[in-house]
């Protein structure tokens, strides 16, 4: 590249699964990463700060940098060097798909300092991140903003493939995360999911997730039948009892509760309602947040 270029990318949150939708359904969030990359004539620099800071590689190994260089692969085009610089708002391992959003960032961030068309590449961006994550929900909203379904297949050389379609959520949600200071591993509470479930959980998930894309998308009303769920959630309980036994008591009281993601962050969606502040133990903090509709963003200069 003749002349370096740089880029500010900013990146919502999310929440997956939404109850029955385990890696189908996403919602982005009005939380926000950025990173701030440009293009250097050798090397690579890695600032970071705020979550994660200290905790996380400053080379090759971060997430940011593996999904740049898988994106420049897949655009075939790699800059010289590099220089990124991490704002981390995004808490981690909370299921609130920070890894999803470093993924989506770095992909987006390539794109941009390559100079291409975002939206004419938005297809290849989406493929890096959900190959980056395995499965597409949380990389999907993040880069589409809005409510989305995500899908895995295989593609015409028989390699993972990803697929996602966009819908705008209605406009009376009001999302509140409830976020534990505990984390949790999506790779632990994936070990306790079982291998097959009744036929009856599963008639009763696919009716729940068909149900769910009505519900965030004109009939919020709905949401506490779509977010009802067998398929996941229960077996997950080992792992954050105290997120569940929150979720329970939320829908005790009618409001609708999942568990965000792999957990342990619990999303609530009341909907004319107001959360009863007993309900909530002082080991939750209670932060609403807007639906993003934007999805992922690219300030140049």
């Amino acid at each position: 590249m003749s002349t370096h270029r740089e880029i500010r990318v900013t990146v919502p949150a999310s929440s997956a699964n939404l109850g029955p939708g385990f890696d189908t359904l996403g919602l982005a969030l009005g939380f926000y990463d950025e990173i701030v990359a440009s293009t250097a004539d050798d090397g690579l620099v890695v600032e970071v700060e705020g979550e994660g800071c200290g905790g996380v590689p400053l080379d090759e190994g971060h997430l940011v940098v593996r999904a740049m260089r898988s994106a420049f692969a897949a655009l075939g085009e790699t800059p010289s060097g590099l220089r990124l610089r991490c704002c981390n708002r995004i808490p981690h391992s909370r299921g609130l798909g920070s890894s999803a959003a470093a993924s989506v960032a770095g992909a987006v961030a390539a794109a941009a300092l390559l100079g291409r068309d975002l939206d004419a590449e938005r297809e290849t961006l989406l493929q890096v991140a959900g190959g980056l994550e395995g499965h597409a929900d949380n990389a999907a909203a993040s880069l589409l903003g809005g409510f989305v379904v995500a899908w895995s297949y295989r593609d015409g050389n028989n390699r993972d493939a990803y697929g996602a379609a966009r819908l705008e959520p209605h406009a009376d949600l009001r999302p509140v995360a409830l976020i534990p200071s505990t984390e949790s591993s999506t790779a632990t509470t994936r070990g306790l999911l079982p291998e097959h479930v009744p036929l009856g959980d599963a008639a009763f998930t696919a009716s729940r997730t068909a149900l769910g894309v009505c519900a965030f998308t004109a009939r919020p009303e709905l949401l506490f039948a779509a977010t009802e769920d067998r398929l996941h959630q229960p077996y997950r309980r080992p792992a954050y009892p105290a997120s569940l036994d929150l979720v329970d008591e939320l829908r005790k009281h009618g409001i609708p509760a999942v568990i965000s993601g792999a957990g342990p962050t619990v999303l609530a969606l009341p909907v004319g309602q107001e959360l009863p502040a007993d309900l909530v133990g002082p080991e939750f903090t209670v932060t609403p947040l807007a639906v993003d509709r934007s999805g992922a963003t690219v300030q140049y200069g």
